[in-house]
């Protein structure tokens, strides 16, 4: 479990349009965050922004949405969905992106370091 001297302020909650993702450099890794909204309530996942297939750092890009109760992000290159919980490819069990924890605290996304 993370301390709090472990959390980065990234952006302003308002940086990141609701159902999309966006792109933050975080010592030296390009980080997705996801801010997903649900009933008016905002969840915010944090995973690698590059995709392992196409070779490219586009994931913050690609289109949120659901398959089997799981919240994910397609890739926006050859489409294979990620689970912004976990990090797992769903066609591909073997592929496991990175993911972080991430927060508001004060209007400001934070990621753990």
């Amino acid at each position: 479990m993370s301390t709090e001297n472990n959390w980065k302020e990234i952006c302003h909650i308002d940086a990141i349009v609701p159902n999309a993702g966006r792109c933050a450099l975080v010592e030296g890794e390009q980080v997705a965050i996801f801010r997903v909204s649900k009933s008016g309530n905002d969840e915010l996942y944090a995973i690698h922004n590059h995709d392992p297939f196409s070779k490219a750092n586009v994931l913050s890009r690609g289109i949120v949405g659901s398959l089997s109760e799981r919240v994910v992000v397609a890739s926006p290159i050859y489409k294979q969905h990620f689970c912004l919980q976990t990090g797992e490819c769903l066609e591909d069990e073997a592929t496991q992106l990175k993911t972080w924890q991430v927060r508001v605290e004060n209007n400001m996304v934070q990621l753990s370091a």
